[in-house]
């Protein structure tokens, strides 16, 4: 897959531009924790090993944020780039984190669960409508009764005007915040290879695909934070 390619290429770099990249970083990641780490805790207070699957994980920057706000989390990271679960795994492994490396694509078979929370960061974008729908049928297969999907994503404005708007917002801020040419050139490179869809749509097929308590939890402009749990049983 030609975008593992290009994240693959830039493995050793990608957590120092992240901040620079995505401009409201810390709202961003930390609402995607603040969404998925209740069914963690829940677990961990049942005396279970809370148990999180990370897709398109790259290094691991998520899985590393929810097992330090729920410590004993035992996150499975999937991810097409073998160069960025390297990343990933040396920084696990520095913070004695247990952990799970699968190399795969989202549109392979998933790792099996069941999970308490499945997460994904700027990821799912890569795959086309229908491919998004299906994931989203299949990750809900292998939550716990329970259990939440939380996707921090880059998603499309609802018409092209708000879409065209979204990038001239995004372009003006990373400029502000230091981003050198070399890495906003490296950055539309990967984004040739996006599909990004309006959050209101994502919200309706995660419905659709049988998850509860849907929403839209955070948005900055082309950043959202969106997800649902499984029902309970």
């Amino acid at each position: 897959m030609a975008v593992a390619s290009l994240f693959d290429a830039v493995a050793g770099s990608y957590d120092e531009s992240r901040r620079r990249l995505v401009p409201c970083f810390d709202d961003f990641y930390g609402t995607a924790v603040e969404v998925a780490a209740p069914p963690l805790r829940r677990a961990r207070a049942f005396g279970r090993t809370p148990t999180l699957l990370d897709l398109g994980a790259g290094t691991g920057l998520l899985s590393l944020l929810l097992a330090v706000a729920v410590p004993g989390t035992c996150p499975t990271l999937l991810d097409a780039a073998p160069a960025m679960l390297a990343v990933a795994e040396r920084l696990l492994t520095q913070r004695g984190i247990p952990h799970r490396m699968v190399v795969a694509d989202l549109t392979d078979a998933l790792p099996g669960g069941p999970y308490d929370a499945v997460v994904s960061a700027l990821a799912i974008h890569h795959l086309d409508d229908a491919g998004k729908r299906d994931l989203y049928r299949r990750i809900r297969q292998i939550l716990c009764p329970g259990g939440v999907f939380v996707n921090a994503e880059q998603v499309a404005g609802p018409t092209p005007d708000l879409d065209h708007r979204y990038d001239e917002v995004w372009l003006a801020q990373v400029v502000a915040l230091g981003a050198t040419e070399a890495e906003i050139a490296a950055a539309r490179e990967r984004m040739a290879y996006d599909r990004p869809a309006p959050v209101a749509d994502q919200c309706r097929w995660l419905t659709e695909a049988g998850f509860v308590g849907v929403d839209c939890f955070y948005k900055s402009w082309r950043f959202a934070v969106f997800g649902g749990r499984r029902e309970l049983d």
